[in-house]
Parts: C-alpha cells; sequence; structure tokens
C-alpha cells in the first residue's frame, strides 16, 4: 500500500508539473503570436490587424473607418474625417456593407446577404511590405450598379496582389438613395450647391485618407492606382473626370465601364432625362416627406425598401462641382485629370445581366425592334448586328452600346491629355457547366485579375490559374511602371488613332489590332445623336 501511495504520490506530483509546464507553453504561445499580430500606426491611431489565411506572409487590416458614420444630419452630406482612437483597433473583422437590397435569390450574381448599415464607411488593406518601404498601391472600387456591392467580397481578397509587391485596398462607398440622392435643399444647404453625388464624396476621401495613411503600411501615396469593375469602373471614370480627385491618384484601370454616355444633370432637363433634384423631389412626394428634415428622420431601411419601391434609380451626376460637366465634352477637351488607364471589356457582358432575355421570335421581330429603337439610323445598326443570329446580334449590340464604345472611345480621348491608354478585350469562358451559353460573361474577369480563380464557382483549371496569374502580373505592372506587362507575355502595345492596339485574353494571351472598328463607326453615330 505504501508503495502504491508513494507511486502515486510520484505521478501526481508529475502529473502537476507537466500540466504546470503545459499552461506555461500554451501561454507563452498566446502571447507570443498574440505579440506577432502586425500592427499600423495611422493617423487616428493604432490598428491591431491579423495574418491572410491564403497567404500567411500578408497583413490584412480589415473595417478601419475612414469616415465618419453619414446617419443622422449627416446623411447625404460630403463625408467628414473618422475619428481617431486610444489604445489598439482590433482590424480583424469587415465593417458592415452600405445600405442595400441582396440581389434576389435565383440571379446569377446572388450571394448570401451580410450585415448592412448606414455607418459602412470603411475600408481594407492587405499588404506584405514592412512601413519602412514604399510599395504601388492599388485602391479597388467594387461594382454594383451603385446599388449594391461591398469591399468585403471573397473574390477581392488583395493576399495574391499583395505577394506580387504592391499594397491593395478595397473600400465600401454610399449606395443608391443614401449615395445619389439629390434635393433643392439639399443644394440650398451646400456651400458649393452641389447634391447627389456622395459616394463619388466617398471614394475621394478614401483616396485622401490612402495619401494620409498608407506609408504606415509600406505603400507609396505617389503611385496609387485605382482600379474598378462595372458601377465600380463608373467610378474611375468619374473621379477622372473630377477636379475633386486631382491629384489623389496616379493611375486608373477600368474593366466593363464608362459614362461616356449623357449623364443626368442637377437642376436642368438634359438629353439624359429630368433633373437629379426633379427626380429628389419625386421621391420625396411618393414617401410622403415633407421637407428634408422628415427625409433625414426616415429610418434607413424603410427608406431603402421604399426608395427601390417607388423605383428611384440614379447614378453620378453633373453637378457643377464633383462632375463639373459632361463628362464626353471634359475628357473631348482635355480636361480629365491627366494620368494613364487600361481599360477594356468583355465579349459577353449582357449573358449575366439579361440582354437575351425575351427573344423576338423572328427576324421580322427583330428588325421592327431595331427600327423602334434607332429610328433612321436603323440600316447602320442591322449592317453590323443582322437579323440571321437575333441572339448574338443582341448580345453584341448590348456589349457594344453598353460597355466596348465607352471603354474604346475612353482610350481614344486619352490623348487630350498627352497620357497614354492600354485597351483589352476578355474572351476567356470561365469553367462551367453554362460556359458556352455565358461565354465571357459581366465580371468574369474579376477573379483573373485579383489572381483568385478558387473562388470561381466552378474548379478552375491549369489553364485559369495561368491566365490569372499572367492577368494579375499585367495589372500590377500597370500599377508600378504605367505600362502593363508579364513575363514571357506579348508586350501590350498603347492604342492610339493611328495603332489601334490591344490585348486579347482568351485561351491565350495575344496582341492584336483595330478591335470591331465598324462597330465603334455605329456608335459614334449613335451617341452622337444622342447627345
Amino acid at each position: 500500500m505504501t508503495t502504491i501511495k508513494a507511486c502515486y504520490s510520484f505521478w501526481s506530483l508529475r502529473l502537476a508539473s507537466w500540466l504546470a509546464i503545459s499552461l506555461t507553453i500554451t501561454m507563452g504561445t498566446t502571447l507570443s503570436a498574440q505579440e506577432q499580430l502586425p500592427l499600423a500606426d495611422t493617423t487616428q491611431g493604432r490598428l491591431l490587424g491579423m495574418h491572410s489565411e491564403q497567404a500567411p506572409a500578408v497583413k490584412v487590416f480589415k473595417g478601419i473607418p475612414y469616415a465618419a458614420p453619414p446617419v443622422g444630419q449627416a446623411r447625404w452630406r460630403p463625408p467628414q474625417a473618422a475619428a481617431g482612437w486610444t489604445g489598439e483597433r482590433r482590424a480583424d473583422t469587415f465593417g458592415p456593407d452600405c445600405m442595400q437590397q441582396p440581389y434576389p435569390e435565383g440571379s446569377f450574381f446572388y450571394r448570401p446577404a451580410r450585415l448592412s448599415s448606414e455607418d459602412c464607411l470603411y475600408l481594407n488593406v492587405w499588404t506584405a511590405a514592412e512601413p519602412e518601404e514604399s510599395r504601388p498601391v492599388m485602391v479597388w472600387l467594387h461594382g454594383g450598379a451603385l446599388t449594391r456591392g461591398s469591399g468585403a467580397i471573397d473574390t477581392y481578397d488583395g493576399s495574391s496582389l499583395a505577394q506580387k509587391d504592391v499594397v491593395l485596398v478595397t473600400i465600401n462607398y454610399r449606395l443608391g438613395v443614401f449615395g445619389y440622392f439629390a434635393h433643392p435643399e439639399l443644394v440650398a444647404e451646400s456651400p458649393a450647391f452641389s447634391a447627389g453625388n456622395y459616394g463619388i464624396l466617398d471614394q475621394i476621401q478614401a483616396l485622401q485618407w490612402v495619401q494620409d495613411n498608407i506609408a504606415a503600411f509600406g505603400g507609396d501615396p505617389d503611385n496609387v492606382t485605382v482600379f474598378g469593375e462595372s458601377a465600380g469602373a463608373w467610378s474611375v471614370h468619374f473621379l477622372t473626370a473630377s477636379p475633386l480627385a486631382e491629384g489623389l491618384f496616379d493611375k486608373a484601370i477600368a474593366q466593363s465601364g464608362a459614362r461616356l454616355d449623357p449623364r443626368v444633370e442637377l437642376d436642368r432637363q438634359g438629353s439624359a432625362g429630368a433633373s437629379a433634384t426633379a427626380a429628389g423631389v419625386q421621391l420625396a412626394s411618393q414617401l410622403g416627406a415633407d421637407s428634408l428634415s422628415d427625409l433625414r428622420a426616415m429610418p434607413a431601411r424603410q427608406l431603402l425598401d421604399s426608395a427601390a419601391d417607388a423605383g428611384f434609380r440614379t447614378d453620378g451626376i453633373v453637378d457643377g462641382w464633383v462632375i463639373p460637366e459632361q463628362p464626353y465634352q471634359m475628357f473631348s477637351q482635355g480636361r480629365q485629370n491627366k494620368v494613364p488607364v487600361l481599360v477594356g471589356f468583355n465579349s459577353e457582358e449582357g449573358t449575366t445581366l439579361g440582354a437575351a432575355n425575351a427573344l423576338p421570335d423572328s427576324a421580322e421581330a427583330y428588325e421592327a425592334r431595331i427600327q423602334s429603337i434607332y429610328g433612321d439610323l436603323a440600316d447602320m445598326i442591322l449592317d453590323v448586328y443582322p437579323s440571321d443570329d437575333i441572339r448574338r446580334s443582341i448580345l453584341d449590340n448590348y456589349r457594344d452600346s453598353a460597355f466596348g464604345w465607352n471603354m474604346v472611345t475612353w482610350a481614344n480621348l486619352t490623348r487630350n491629355v498627352d497620357e497614354q491608354a492600354f485597351l483589352y478585350f476578355f474572351t476567356h469562358r470561365p469553367p462551367g457547366p453554362m460556359a458556352q451559353q455565358l461565354g465571357a460573361y459581366h465580371a468574369a474577369e474579376i477573379a483573373y485579375v485579383f489572381n483568385n480563380v478558387h473562388t470561381l464557382r466552378n474548379q478552375p483549371s491549369a489553364m485559369d490559374y495561368r491566365l490569372a496569374d499572367i492577368m494579375s502580373d499585367y495589372w500590377v505592372n500597370f500599377a508600378h511602371h504605367g505600362v502593363p506587362s508579364a513575363p514571357g507575355q506579348p508586350t501590350w502595345l498603347p492604342y492610339t488613332n493611328a495603332e489601334r492596339n490591344y490585348l486579347l485574353f482568351g485561351t491565350q494571351v495575344s496582341a492584336e489590332r483595330d478591335l470591331l472598328p465598324d462597330n465603334w463607326a455605329v456608335f459614334d453615330r449613335v451617341m452622337d445623336r444622342r447627345r
């Protein structure tokens, strides 16, 4: 018995000793991991970030406030600087999305809804740099028709690009009725006599935050590229037009989006339709609001849903301040911001946007539709978009009118500020059972640009990974040097009137010339008529 007790005591002491050592090791490991969490000292205060799960060498800082919450009396006012803090602020969780209604279930672009709030002006940073470094910065503006979207979508994870020696920033900005609403009372209270471009002002505020703070993350505030897709590309285009954004970025990339067609004006009817303030007055009446105070007092969710039910829709407004004049006029006269641009579009933009829904059931019906839309220009349209393949012609017409003409024209007009423009055409079909039908659909290129093809809906092939590595190299090297390049790949020559060069991203990458010239000649006439 004595021997048993002695053995028990011996092993109890050993167990207690092991537990103490284990606890010490565990605590030491926890403290060590805590000490190793990345830190960044901004003008607002110190941030405590995290390491990327995708690439542990990349430091991630999420949910950084770049502006004060635009709530209460700050609704529909230009953004103000965010408050600072004392101590360390954890930056390991994305901030809420800006107020939005999710895409309906069944939509190609549907994804589970995230928390949305008016308090949404946050940005996120991915970096593999040390603070003393000075790497190029790429600031991503998400798409979503200026009514949906977020900087927190997994396809926009910046880990891969950060490993290619850039600092990657994604942002949220006000959307829909919160970002693009104008009203006479808003004009009256504005020192600039302006209203309606709050989403663009948010983007400008975020770029100012980058100027003030990105060096803390190893970024170079004197080498900033702003890039975006769809409505994010519209936003890049508006920023290139806005004198308020001058000097805040050095290069611009726009994927499938520009606004060179006529834009709504603030307080007068134009070729784009009723004035923005008239649309605001009409919405207020539909919502039963007698004043701006009533509108500001309305709960955010009620305002969002009621505006959607009323069919309210607007985007960048020619307000005389943020966007001084019609963008086409500004770019034609060389009064846009002087930056090189990389622009392009996809071959089947309309397949996921409903362009081929409810096709005419005969060549006669198709031709009648074209006649009703284009009038005396219908014969020109039918020469380029004939009735012998109705689906193909409708998709191509939609692509060229909504995207292609804008991108090619933007590239062409960049000559007016004596800067280079680079044009691309993306024709690669992402994998999946619908690949043949969807083709190179709207937004298909994003996962390749971010080198994140693992986020595609279907298993990517080795070719997808290779194309993503190549495309992201071109984009990153444009951010570095203002000239897109990729090791072992074709030289991407600038687009000019005399040398209409472009790069084709398909199953192979190739340097080409003179993309669809007959199509642009037709839409030059169409757009001139609309203006």
